[in-house]
């Protein structure tokens, strides 16, 4: 019997599996360096990424920018009507009123001289001697001509609709306005007198922005040098395209140091990530130092983002006041005239004064150069004062 009974004792021992660790609750930290996780990398210029994107309707800024700008040519293209001032000796004739002044006049197939100051071009005498600033409002949306407008427009499209789809319409509106008028304050330190137009500072605007924010977010990129190297190349085909009458390289300049600097401000996505609460008592140091280093670390990108909102601030506040106290630049230095312009045999990079002696007979015009003696008949006589200053400087 007493053998039964321990035998029957031991079948009802419970044997209880043993305790769990003393940290089983314990959830692991997001951050902890052991669980430390590989960050998400975008493509920079992918519309398609898991970063926050905008629908296509809501990229209107761009487009509404890209549409005044298309206006704004056709309307001077309407005020040139070369083929009723030019006595229909034009370029592309079939296009009739809106066809183009010849390639020895312009070679980036626009209006003349004298339309381009009709319409709003910056000359250096009609800031000093007329003062007519209402040109630098019209001076950013003008074109020198269809090769101009097609390169400037591809590339803002090409780079501002990513700009728009990524941080919105507002942000990318506030760039390419203030790189504009930035643009045009340097142009106008450096303008000569002869005929310009800054539709490329606010482009170039868009183009600095891009370059921050491609700088500043570095690490979220996975295709940085190739982003690097297409932004590159818009800003140097837009660059030489500078170098060709009537575009201006300052408004270029001043736009791109613009929006380096508001990209620093109102691009940066730098985004301090949330530590998991955690009740482990032995991960609470852990979580307070990786709070204090997100903190620090935040405060840190705020200082830089403020000294650069200063930097633009008083760029732009320096270019105001040296225009308005009507400095020339040019005057300080004497090489800057190569930024903007090559001379070649069509024409030059030094600020001249042309004139020509005109003679009319047998329904001819003749004009003769009074400086370099170059003259060229004319199959007409009616034309205007403006037209033969053009038909001058063509000569000269």
């Amino acid at each position: 019997m007493e053998k039964e009974t321990e035998s029957e004792a031991e079948t009802h021992i419970d044997i209880k599996p043993p305790p769990p660790p003393i940290f089983a609750d314990v959830k692991p930290l997001k951050n902890h360096p052991t669980q430390e996780h590989p960050p998400i990398l975008l493509s920079f210029f992918s519309s398609g990424s898991s970063r926050r994107r905008r629908r296509r309707g809501d990229t209107w800024v761009v487009s509404v920018f890209v549409i005044l700008h298309a206006v704004a040519f056709a309307a001077t293209m309407f005020v040139n009507d070369c083929w009723h001032n030019s006595n229909e000796d034009c370029a592309v004739s079939a296009l009739g009123r809106f066809s183009f002044q010849h390639f020895s006049e312009n070679p980036l197939l626009g209006p003349s001289d004298s339309t381009l100051d009709e319409v709003g071009a910056l000359r250096r005498k009609f800031l000093t001697e007329n003062h007519q600033t209402w040109r630098l409002f019209a001076f950013p949306c003008l074109h020198a001509g269809l090769i101009h407008l097609i390169i400037n427009l591809g590339s803002v499209v090409f780079i501002g609709i990513h700009l728009e789809m990524e941080f919105g319409p507002f942000r990318v509106g506030i760039i390419y306005v203030l790189s504009a008028f930035a643009g045009t304050l340097v142009a106008a330190l450096f303008v000569q007198n002869r005929p310009v137009v800054g539709s490329s500072g606010p482009l170039y605007g868009l183009i600095g922005a891009a370059i921050s924010e491609l700088i500043w977010n570095w690490r979220m990129y996975t295709d940085k040098f190739a982003a690097l190297g297409s932004l590159f190349v818009v800003f140097t085909i837009n660059l030489v395209l500078g170098f060709l009458p009537y575009v201006n390289n300052f408004a270029s300049i001043g736009g791109f140091i613009a929006g380096i600097l508001l990209g620093s401000v109102l691009l940066f996505s730098h985004q301090i990530s949330q530590v998991p609460q955690n009740k482990g008592a032995l991960f609470e140091y852990s979580v307070k130092s990786s709070i204090k280093s997100k903190l620090r670390q935040k405060i840190h990108w705020s200082a830089l983002r403020s000294v650069t909102l200063i930097l633009f601030c008083l760029l732009f506040a320096g270019c105001l006041v040296a225009f308005l106290r009507g400095i020339d630049m040019n005057k300080y230095c004497n090489w800057c005239q190569y930024v903007d312009c090559v001379p070649t045999e069509g024409w030059r990079c030094d600020d001249r004064v042309t004139s020509c002696e005109a003679m009319v007979s047998n329904a001819e015009l003749t004009l003769t150069c009074m400086s370099n003696g170059n003259f060229r008949v004319f199959p007409f006589t009616n034309v205007s004062d403006a037209r033969m200053n053009d038909l001058c400087n063509v000569i000269c």
